[in-house]
């Protein structure tokens, strides 16, 4: 998908296949809308008199070719009541709008929602937008063996327009850097586990490290780690006969010498829960215990993308939780890289094993602040449900600008 900003722009003379346009409730045009209307002789005015769209949220209505208008199309995107106008619910619309023209036959397409947030929230807005459309039309089918049975499509441009002056073609950029750290993320926790497994995160991270001169990479193998100490990470990998790795990008984008902030992320590629056994319903969706390694692969991957002005370092604790003869047993032993002994109750406790001994190693770096991103556990599942994360800090600070931080890029 190309994206593009086109600032004072007017929906009625833009060459393209579909202009996408917002109305409020009780049929109030927004700008962009009311300019298609003046050059149209009130075409959309006229549609909204039948009262069959009336601007309530997230209805759609699509007109043809409009009188005085080059758009083939106008889409009309309700947009609820104009105080109550947010980020999130710009989303919704972008969503509800991609969804439509994902299945017409539109090449391309320019949006004038964002036109409408207030101005403290444009770039935001803006940004967001980009990530709401690669959301919407993200697929994954790598491995199906038919793929010409589902259908494409045929939208391949994306143009965010205002009706007033502005400049914003950074925070698309910011957007489109986000959004292809959120597929990159996607595809590696869709992956299967024969597929994605800790060589396969190794390989991904290489491939990071390559494309960019910002980018060093250490992979410490197992060998690595037990001259290291890291007996409890050992502890879950040895159970397979995948070799466990301990993956490490750094990202320079700051000065020399700054602090880096650091994410650890839990990259178990497949969990049976070891001896103590899952049971064996849905234990494929085991292959997503791997998502805190996926996210932060995907987070680098944005940070370069985006050239972002500040030193980040990326550790990915990755291994196989597997029953096998080598297998850690429950009521075992095992010495962590702190020195800390650890008694194994439950095999099925293998993230905290893994993740102990990564941010043990990630004190060497001075971090400002760590981020420890994990699926830890089901039972947050059973308290919180399935749309709220999990998040526990001994800083209150961080804590709260990583939930401001999530509340205003979701």
């Amino acid at each position: 998908m190309n994206y593009h900003f086109d600032s004072s722009a007017n929906a009625a003379e833009l060459h393209t296949d579909c202009v996408v346009v917002g109305v409020y409730k009780h049929a109030k045009l927004s700008a962009a809308a009311a300019q298609i209307d003046a050059a149209s002789a009130g075409a959309i005015s006229q549609h909204l008199d039948f009262g069959d769209f009336t601007g309530d949220k997230n209805r759609t209505s699509m007109l043809y070719n409009l009188p005085g208008v080059t758009a083939k199309r106008v889409l009309l995107i309700g947009m609820g009541e104009k105080d109550k106008l947010t980020l999130e619910t710009l989303t919704l619309m972008t969503q509800a709008a991609v969804n439509l023209l994902k299945t017409a036959k539109v090449n391309n397409a320019v949006s004038f929602l964002t036109d409408e947030i207030a101005s403290e929230y444009i770039e935001a807005a803006v940004r967001q937008s980009v990530i709401a459309v690669a959301d919407t039309l993200y697929t994954f089918d790598t491995y199906k063996s038919k793929k010409d049975d589902a259908p494409r499509t045929t939208l391949e441009s994306w143009t965010v327009a205002h009706t007033i002056a502005g400049e914003f073609t950074n925070p698309l950029l910011q957007g489109n850097a986000i959004a292809e750290g959120m597929r990159v993320s996607r595809d590696l926790a869709n992956s299967p586990g024969n597929v994605c497994t800790p060589t396969y995160l190794a390989d991904i991270a290489q491939e990071l490290a390559n494309s960019s001169n910002k980018v060093d990479i250490n992979i410490l193998e197992e060998a690595d780690m037990e001259a290291l100490g890291m007996g409890s990470f050992l502890s879950v990998s040895k159970g397979s006969a995948e070799d466990g790795k301990m993956i490490i990008l750094q990202y320079h984008g700051g000065n020399s010498g700054d602090a880096p902030f650091v994410l650890v992320g839990k990259g178990i590629t497949f969990d049976t829960g070891g001896i103590s056994l899952k049971p064996g319903n849905a234990m494929d969706e085991m292959k997503f215990d791997m998502s805190g390694a996926a996210s932060v692969i995907g987070t680098l991957t944005a940070c370069v993308a985006m050239q972002l002005p500040m030193n980040v370092i990326g550790v990915i604790a990755a291994a196989e939780n597997m029953p096998g003869s080598k297998a850690s047993k429950p009521g075992d032993i095992v010495t962590s890289m702190s020195g800390k002994t650890i008694e194994i109750l439950n095999t099925d406790a293998e993230g905290r094993l893994v993740l102990c001994d990564a941010l043990t190693y990630v004190e060497r770096f001075n971090p400002v602040a760590v981020v420890d991103i994990a699926t830890l556990t089901g039972a947050c599942i059973t308290a919180l449900g399935y749309h709220i994360c999990g998040l526990l800090s001994n800083n209150e600070a961080l804590a709260e600008r990583s939930t401001r931080g999530g509340q205003t890029s979701q």
